[in-house]
């Protein structure tokens, strides 16, 4: 199994940290160690003292798949949930000034906290879908597919040209605006609609 993350795919969190729009998907991985399931904590790190939280519609690939066409990409992928792309945004600071891969900043060990997944045809419209989080019952981040640059369709065919997608696979399809450092102590909600999907710590 492994994470397939979108950078930059909600252009009002691209343009809060300074991003230029992308003309395709941009693309990075996280390896399997870096899931965190069943609302486990999330410890900080101590190789960084500026951990933000992102916020994400995350879709469980249901089948392999490579070279997909996007008018067939819906049927790669049967359930959705959340997550949070956790980022060392010091480190990424750094190695985007040097022009160095992102890894250190994202693929650390449970950088990906991911919740419980429903089918997809549970959801009304996933082209308009609401989803929002909470840091100690204070909204953060509140986002809706519908703003998305590229749709989930086009992620699945983008990423197929290069990378053989795979049962159980998971993709992370960006974050909106509103992200931001978190601190120990802190307790993370994150909903589609009214079900919660995220409830967890900070350490």
């Amino acid at each position: 199994m492994k994470v397939i993350a979108i950078g930059r795919n909600y252009a009002a969190h691209a343009k809060e940290l300074n991003n230029p729009l992308p003309s395709s998907p941009v693309i990075f991985l996280k390896p399997d160690t870096a899931v965190l399931k069943d609302n486990r904590p999330f410890y900080i790190p101590d190789f960084s003292s500026d951990i933000h939280y992102e916020l994400e519609v995350v879709l469980k690939v249901c089948k392999e798949g490579k070279h997909i066409a996007e008018k067939f990409a819906s049927s790669y992928f049967d359930e959705v949930g959340l997550g949070i792309d956790f980022t060392a945004r010091d480190i990424q600071s750094i190695h985007k000034e040097k022009g160095l891969p992102w890894e250190l900043a994202k693929a650390f060990d449970n950088s990906a906290a991911i919740s419980h997944f429903i089918p997809k045809d549970k959801i009304e419209d996933l082209n308009n879908l609401q989803f929002e989080l909470k840091i100690n019952g204070e909204t953060r981040q509140n986002g809706n597919t519908k703003n998305i640059l590229f749709s989930f369709e086009k992620i699945i065919s983008f990423v197929s040209q290069y990378i053989t997608l795979k049962k159980g696979d998971l993709i992370f399809t960006g974050t909106p605006e509103g992200v931001g450092k978190v601190n120990q102590g802190d307790k993370l909600e994150a909903w589609i609609g009214e079900e919660q999907f995220l409830n967890f710590d900070i350490k």
